[in-house]
């Protein structure tokens, strides 16, 4: 189910969110996060909605506007929600080679922007859970979910291959694994200056 897809996407989503709160909380108490591990969320991010899940959502939202333009009316304007979302992305990108140029720039401002997308991806999320995709649930007809659904499948699409799931849940492990290995070597460092 398309919607089922949908959501496990966006708890994957949360689970980098909170990965990179966690790396923002290390830099806001003045230490060194793991650059490493932040770069992999960033480029994850730059990758996986734009190419990946938005365009798995667009046209359920098309099919929606048509079913109850007022369902989709208390949406919003997905597009421009998601264009807006890129910006920030790229704002945070952006100060973080800041901070690895060693450019000038206020840690409160670097904090402010990290937030800001983190923020407001989960209000995104919340709001497609919350009404986006109950409302396609119930406004869509069998025919509509066949219609979205034969067009992802596009055989000579190669983003919507299962070769395509496979290297974004690869990316998605590693950058788990790298927050891992980075928090174990954080906690190895911190009880063995306690001694």
């Amino acid at each position: 189910m398309i919607i089922e897809r949908l959501s496990q996407e966006h708890r994957n989503i949360e689970k980098l969110l909170t990965v990179l709160e966690r790396e923002l909380q290390i830099f806001d108490r003045g230490d060194r996060p793991d650059y490493e591990v932040i770069g992999a969320v960033i480029s994850y991010f730059e990758l996986y909605p734009e190419v990946y899940h938005h365009p798995q959502e667009d046209p359920v939202f098309a099919k929606l506007k048509i079913r109850d333009p007022g369902a989709a009316a208390k949406v919003g304007d997905l597009a421009l929600e998601h264009q807006r979302g890129a910006e920030r992305l790229r704002r945070v990108a952006h100060a973080v080679d800041g901070v690895l140029a060693d450019r000038e720039l206020l840690r409160q401002d670097v904090h402010a922007i990290i937030h800001d997308f983190i923020e407001h991806e989960r209000r995104h999320i919340m709001m497609e859970d919350r009404d986006f995709f109950p409302a396609a649930l119930k406004a869509l007809e069998p025919q509509d979910w066949t219609e979205v659904a034969s067009a992802m499948t596009n055989p000579e699409d190669p983003l919507f291959s299962e070769a395509a799931e496979e290297t974004f849940d690869a990316l998605r492990e590693r950058i788990l694994q790298l927050e891992h290995e980075a928090e174990a070597e954080r906690h190895q460092s911190s009880s063995s200056a306690s001694r």
